[in-house]
């Protein structure tokens, strides 16, 4: 297999400004989070996809969502894409879904201001009233690095700087 990417812990300071933000928490308990963050992983030698580990409890009736700042970041080499999804545990038992179906993470995004730091954002979708819960640190999106070609006229040139709609006017 061929190794393209890497994965980072963002910088502190980008951490506990958006877990603060998100989640209106004090700096201190922000601190002792981003010290236990877990850089995602492959479960076994076969697996695919590089689970991500949640940053907070979360408990989710049906219809609520939640961004999640996951604290990582990706290197990424050039002509490859990481793509990230729900569990599949998840979505069969509660129907918890990405908000934007699958979170695409490009080459460029690393080298953004906010470093390229990934958030997840899910929703309980489900129609039966479950409540979905992850512990801290539980498994609950998963990423695949996949290889992308383009266009023989490409003439794309502009940088980005940002995540969500920053090459668009979303």
């Amino acid at each position: 297999m061929e190794k393209i990417a890497k994965f980072y812990k963002v910088s502190e300071k980008q951490f506990t400004d958006a877990y603060v933000e998100e989640f209106n928490c004090n700096l201190q308990q922000a601190k002792e989070v981003y010290a236990n963050i877990k850089l995602p992983k492959r479960a076994t030698t076969g697996s695919a996809g590089y689970d991500f580990f949640s940053t907070v409890d979360v408990k989710l009736n049906a219809g609520e969502g939640v961004k999640i700042p996951t604290g990582i970041r990706a290197e990424i080499a050039d002509g490859w894409v990481l793509q990230i999804y729900p569990r599949s545990g998840l979505g069969f038992k509660f129907r918890v879904q990405l908000d934007n179906t699958v979170g695409i993470i490009d080459s460029d995004y690393f080298y953004s201001d906010n470093e390229g730091h990934i958030f997840v954002k899910i929703t309980n979708d489900g129609k039966k009233g479950k409540v979905a819960e992850l512990s801290q640190g539980t498994g609950f999106a998963q990423g695949i690095f996949l290889p992308f070609g383009i266009t023989v006229d490409d003439d794309a040139t502009q940088k980005r700087n940002g995540g969500f709609g920053s090459t668009g006017n979303c």
